[in-house]
């Protein structure tokens, strides 16, 4: 499958979005770590900024800029969501009341556990009414988005929008579950290429296991393997360089090797 990247959104620690980000992905600049700093969306009214989790900013934040450098109408396109677990923080406050003697669970609290909740804030604030999926696939979240994104892509023939992201837990799933630093990215994949095209993505799905694609820098490369969600960053880092090649591990020790030239 071949597709054109036309928008980049990303937020991680030292990585505030793309155009920070692309020259030390690219190892023109230094790697300097810091906190990831998210804010409630704009695109929202006040009264659902008031209830957005920290999923839901990574989200909207990585989409919107995504959105914004293809030079796209948000309200136009199919959009995919992929996270490994979604809302842990809003999942241990739930379970946490319902071992209560209260057992009360906000409204609020409901609908932001649910795994499409994000996508759901996503159409409320860009008034989207196109077909939106969201998936998980444990650490192979991105690839399976990715995937999704594309074919999409490819069988409705126009742009679509992918957004991947995952959060570290609280302490009681982190103890099973440890997550890395906070980290979103989110593509704007079309089929034909566009002026502002960043580059030309080849997929090609395999079978059988090799070596993922490591990333160079030391402190990245550890965040890639501590979030799911930075299983995009050699291909980022491929993107950022202007071309290369990245291979991600899949689901049942399948492959995906993901090829970006010029576009």
């Amino acid at each position: 499958m071949k597709l054109y990247l036309d928008g980049i959104g990303l937020v991680g620690p030292g990585l505030p979005d793309w155009p920070s980000a692309a020259p030390v992905l690219a190892g023109s600049i230094d790697y300097v770590p810091a906190p990831v700093a998210l804010s409630p969306s704009p695109l929202l009214p006040p009264a659902e900024r008031r209830r957005m989790t920290e999923t839901v900013k990574l989200a909207l934040a990585v989409g919107s800029e995504a959105i914004a450098a293809a030079g796209r109408s948000a309200a136009d396109l199919p959009s995919v969501f992929a996270s490994s677990g979604a809302d842990g923080v809003t999942i241990t406050a739930i379970l946490e009341i319902l071992a209560s003697s209260e057992r009360e669970v906000s409204p609020t609290r409901f609908h932001n556990s649910v795994h499409n909740a994000p996508s759901g804030y996503w159409s409320i604030a860009t008034q989207c009414r196109q077909s939106s999926t969201s998936l998980c696939a444990f650490d192979f979240s991105f690839g399976a988005g990715l995937v999704e994104a594309a074919v999409l892509a490819l069988d409705e023939g126009r742009p679509v929008l992918l957004v991947c992201y995952d959060v570290p837990y609280p302490a009681a799933l982190d103890a099973v579950r440890p997550l890395a630093a906070s980290f979103g990215v989110a593509l704007v994949l079309s089929p034909v290429p566009g002026p502002g095209s960043l580059a030309a993505l080849t997929l090609e799905f395999g079978l059988g296991t090799v070596p993922e694609t490591p990333v160079e820098i030391p402190a990245l490369e550890a965040l890639r393997l501590g979030n799911p969600a930075a299983r995009a960053l050699p291909l980022l880092a491929a993107i950022a360089k202007g071309q290369g090649t990245a291979t991600l591990a899949m689901m049942a020790g399948n492959r995906l090797t993901l090829t970006v030239t010029p576009a």
